[in-house]
C-alpha cells in the first residue's frame, strides 16, 4: 500500500496516542498492533506515527517527555485541527476506527456496534461518551484518581467543568478526571474538590455526618481516609489546573 497516510488514518492513530500511555508507545503493545493490522502497516509504522504525536504534544514537552521529531506537516495540521475542535475531530477520529473495524481494547465503554441505533444524534452522542471514558480511563491506568479503585466497571470518566456548562471542553482529555462511581458522584454534587495543591477537600456536609453513628464508619472510611491527599496524576492528559480552580471555587461547598 501507498506510505502515505490518510486523514482518517492520521486521525485513528490521533484517537489511540491519547489513550496510550508514554511507556506503552512502541511497536508491542497490543492497541498498537491491532491498529497496524486494521491499516496494512507495520506496528513500528504506528508507533513511530504516535511518537511523532508527542513532539507536538507541549504538555509533554512540559514534563520533559521528547518525541520522534519527524513529525510531517500533515501530522502537525491534524494535531492543530483536533485541539481546535476537539467534539468534531474526537467524533471523527472514532468513526475512523469504527470504519478499520479495529477491535475494542480493555478501556473500551461497553457500548457495543450493535446496540447504536441508526440515528445520527445517537450516533453521534455515543461515540463522543466512548472518546471521552476510554481516554479518561487509560490516562488514569484504569484506577480511582482517589482510592486507587481498579474495577473498571465501577469507574467513571468525570468532567471537571460539566458538560451543560462549557461545550468547548466536552471533550477535551484535560477536562476529566477517573473516579470511582462514589467520587464521581460527589464531586458532581460539590461535596468534595481539590484545593491549589490538588489536595482532596470535604465539604462541611460530609464531616458532619459523623455525628449520625450509623454513617460514622462509611464517612472514615470511603472519604475521610483520603483527606488531603493529592490527586493520582495520569502519565498523559494531565487535568487541567484553571479547570480543578473552577470547580473549587463555583462547584465545591466550600
Amino acid at each position: 500500500m501507498s506510505n502515505h497516510w490518510t486523514r482518517p488514518q492520521l486521525l485513528a492513530a490521533l484517537n489511540l496516542y491519547h489513550r496510550t500511555p508514554f511507556g506503552k508507545q512502541h511497536k508491542t503493545y497490543p492497541p498498537i498492533v491491532a491498529l497496524a493490522e486494521r491499516m496494512g502497516r507495520s506496528p513500528g509504522a504506528v508507533a513511530m506515527k504516535l511518537s511523532n504525536f508527542t513532539s507536538l504534544d507541549p504538555e509533554e514537552a512540559a514534563r520533559g517527555i521528547k518525541g520522534l521529531s519527524g513529525a510531517s506537516k500533515a501530522d502537525r495540521e491534524i494535531w492543530d485541527e483536533f485541539y481546535q475542535k476537539f467534539e468534531q475531530l474526537a467524533e471523527e477520529s472514532e468513526a475512523a476506527l469504527e470504519g478499520l473495524h479495529v477491535p475494542p481494547d480493555d478501556s473500551e465503554s461497553t457500548v457495543l456496534p450493535e446496540e447504536i441505533e441508526n440515528s445520527t444524534a445517537v450516533v453521534k452522542i455515543r461515540r463522543h461518551q466512548r472518546f471521552f471514558r476510554k481516554v479518561i480511563l487509560s490516562s488514569y491506568q484504569e484506577r480511582c484518581a482517589i482510592s486507587g479503585l481498579p474495577l473498571s466497571e465501577l469507574l467513571v470518566a468525570s468532567h471537571i467543568k460539566p458538560w451543560a456548562v462549557d461545550p468547548e471542553n466536552r471533550l477535551n482529555p484535560r477536562n476529566g478526571l477517573c473516579l470511582a462511581a462514589t467520587y464521581d458522584r460527589a464531586f458532581d454534587r460539590g461535596l468534595i474538590g481539590f484545593n491549589e495543591n490538588l489536595e482532596l477537600q470535604l465539604a462541611s456536609r460530609i464531616t458532619a455526618s459523623k455525628s449520625k453513628t450509623d454513617l460514622h464508619y462509611d464517612v472514615s472510611s470511603v472519604f475521610e481516609r483520603f483527606a488531603g491527599n493529592q490527586l493520582t496524576l495520569p502519565e498523559k492528559n494531565l487535568p487541567d489546573p484553571t479547570l480543578l480552580a473552577w470547580h473549587f471555587e463555583n462547584v465545591f461547598q466550600n
